[in-house]
């Protein structure tokens, strides 16, 4: 089995072969998220603590955490799911994944490493392996984090630039766009697009205040129409009865 551990501090990565099944007995039955300690991986791993991130069976298919299981399972998987993701809305579909729980049918195991031993890893733990961060935070709170900046300070004045040479041989200077910068005109912005919708929101009441107001009006007049017709049918009923009885006469 391949172990593929981790150093996040390094950013670095390095995959281990270990056939000897006395070892890779004490990982039989344990589940991801788990903790293990790296004595039982040999020697070269004392001190070490390791947590279980993750696998792939032999066939490909990736261990699924939640799954409480050392085969493969199907699984009706939707819009969420861990590996799956829907073309159309309300889409479902049934898809092979593995258990948590480590079995002896794993073609590789990742892990983490959450503690060091006081042995060095070559390529893992040694200060070969460590990787400087070639770029500078972006984000305007990172920005602030790192520098210890106040909000009131301008991080725009922080920001870390990298020189860099072009295809002609030229210096250049690159800086990135700060993200979720807040300045004056981001915040003349937002108080606009608040009274855009203030003042929808006020017309849209007059509209409606008005609409009732017409309403009313042609409701009342309707009703007054039609009682004038009414009495006009009934006075016209009454002169021509008034005219017949006359001419009877």
């Amino acid at each position: 089995m391949k172990l593929n551990i981790a150093n996040p501090g390094a950013a670095a990565m390095k995959v281990y072969d270990i056939d000897d099944e006395k070892k890779l007995a004490n990982l039989y039955g344990m589940r991801m998220g788990q903790e293990i300690e790296g004595d039982v991986l040999g020697d070269e791993f004392k001190g070490y603590v390791f947590r279980i991130t993750g696998g792939n069976d032999k066939q490909g298919f990736p261990m699924m955490q939640g799954v409480i299981s050392n085969q493969r399972v199907r699984l009706l998987m939707g819009l969420g799911s861990t590996y799956f993701r829907p073309r159309r809305d309300g889409e479902r579909r049934r898809k092979s994944v593995r258990g948590c729980i480590v079995g002896s049918d794993l073609a590789i195991l990742n892990f983490v490493i959450t503690k060091e031993g006081d042995a060095k890893l070559a390529g893992l733990t040694d200060e070969a392996s460590y990787r400087p961060n070639r770029l500078g935070p972006k984000r305007a709170n990172h920005i602030r984090k790192v520098f210890n900046l106040g909000k009131e300070e301008d991080v725009r004045k922080k920001v870390i630039a990298r020189e860099y040479k072009d295809k002609k041989g030229r210096t250049q200077v690159k800086r990135p766009k700060i993200q979720r910068l807040v300045t004056p005109l981001t915040l003349q912005r937002k108080r606009a697009a608040l009274k855009e919708k203030r003042d929808a929101r006020e017309k849209s009441k007059r509209d409606a205040a008005e609409y009732e107001r017409l309403k009313k009006q042609r409701s009342t007049e309707r009703r007054a129409s039609q009682l004038k017709a009414k009495a006009e049918r009934r006075s016209s009923r009454k002169s021509s009865k008034k005219e017949a009885a006359t001419a009877a006469a």
